[in-house]
C-alpha cells in the first residue's frame, strides 16, 4: 500500500478482507496435512517417535502442499495483475482491492510454507525426546 501510495480505504479494506480469506484457507489446509502427516509417522515409529521422526512428518506433510498452494497463489496474483495495470472507468476502486491482495500473498505463502510448519514442530516437539536421547538407552 505505501509503494502504491495508497491510503487505508473501505476499497482497500475489502482487499485486506479477501487476502485474509485466502491465507486462512491455505494455511488451515497446511495445518490439516502437518497433522496427517504427524498421525501416520506416530502410528508408525510407535514407542520410539522422536524428533527426526517428527521433522520428517513436517517435511512430509508440507511437501503435500507445495504445489497446491503455489497455484493458488500463481492464479489468484495472475488474475489480479490486470486489475493492476488497468486504466478505466472503476480502475481506481479495483486497483485499491486488488493491490493488498498481491502483495499479501507473498508474505501468506512464505508463512504458509516456512512459519505454520515450524511453530508446528514447536509445539508437537516440546516434550518429544531429543535425537541423542534415544541412543543412549
Amino acid at each position: 500500500m505505501y509503494i502504491l501510495g495508497y491510503n487505508m480505504s473501505v476499497a482497500v479494506g475489502v482487499g485486506f478482507i479477501a487476502l485474509a480469506g485466502v491465507a486462512a484457507e491455505t494455511g488451515v489446509i497446511m495445518l490439516v496435512y502437518l497433522d496427517l502427516s504427524y498421525e501416520k509417522f506416530k502410528a508408525r515409529y510407535a514407542d520410539t517417535f522422536n524428533r527426526t521422526h517428527l521433522r520428517e512428518s513436517i517435511v512430509a506433510g508440507t511437501a503435500l502442499r507445495v504445489r497446491p498452494i503455489m497455484m493458488t497463489v500463481i492464479t489468484t496474483t495472475a488474475g489480479l495483475m490486470p486489475i493492476l495495470w488497468g486504466h478505466g472507468t472503476g480502475s481506481q476502486v479495483m486497483k485499491r482491492i486488488a493491490a493488498p491482495m498481491v502483495g499479501g500473498l507473498v508474505s501468506a505463502t512464505f508463512l504458509t510454507l516456512i512459519v505454520i510448519p515450524v511453530i508446528y514442530g514447536i509445539w508437537r516437539g516440546w516434550h518429544l525426546p531429543k535425537e541423542h536421547d534415544e541412543k543412549e538407552v
